[in-house]
């Protein structure tokens, strides 16, 4: 209770920027010998109400699953953010992934615990080279609707472990997330996910709440 009261009542009092747009997500994931795999994934985002590009990334990385309930993967990040001025912020995060699942019945819990790293113009910041270090704790809820439909419910969380740009963050949640939507298996090989999504930050100096849409398709080789 303490906690989510922690979470919950700068909501009531801080004043907040409100904007809605879409993200878009193509993956595919090619799975090799010995529970290894690796995969790529393309995201669009744009931003102000769907009239303007927010960002586009790149990741690539390799996943390991030693059991069926757990999995295990290392990936990196381009990310090109487009910014007021015009011109676009380079940035590259490194992301390392531990999730867990449990089946219950119909529903399918799983827990994913990331830890990531980022720098942003290296080339044309003085400090772009010191990284930003966050952790992301995921909760997702799935129902096996039936063959087809996926239904799904996730919350995720982020904590801000060191970040020189934004000291007034440092070592607080700052950001949640909450989403439902559902995947279509279109067949055995690739699926269609759509879902919508509540962002809100606090404890920075101009919090956003963002509504999204988003779209994926996934492709397993």
């Amino acid at each position: 209770v303490l906690f989510f009261s922690f979470c919950f009542i700068p909501l009531l009092s801080a004043q907040y920027y409100d904007d809605a747009g879409m993200w878009n997500t193509f993956n595919v994931e090619k799975k090799l010998k010995n529970n290894f795999s690796v995969f790529l994934t393309e995201e669009f985002r744009l931003k102000e109400n769907f009239s303007q590009i927010n960002l586009f990334y790149t990741d690539v990385g390799v996943g390991y699953r030693p059991y069926n309930f757990l999995k295990v993967e290392l990936a990196y990040r381009s990310i090109e953010k487009h910014l007021i001025t015009d011109f676009y912020s380079i940035r590259h995060r490194l992301m390392l992934d531990i999730t867990v699942k449990k089946k219950i019945k119909d529903f399918t819990l799983s827990y994913r615990q990331r830890l990531q790293s980022e720098v942003r113009n290296v080339n044309s910041s003085d400090n772009g080279g010191i990284p930003e270090w966050y952790s992301r704790s995921k909760l997702t809820v799935k129902y096996d609707l039936n063959k087809k439909y996926t239904p799904y419910v996730f919350s995720e969380f982020r904590y801000q472990i060191d970040d020189s740009r934004n000291i007034e963050s440092d070592q607080t949640w700052h950001r949640t997330r909450y989403a439902a939507g559902f995947d279509y298996e279109l067949n055995k090989k690739s699926t269609f996910g759509i879902y919508y999504l509540i962002q809100h930050e606090w404890n920075v100096s101009i919090p956003e709440n963002l509504y999204i849409i988003g779209l994926e398709y996934s492709l397993s080789l």
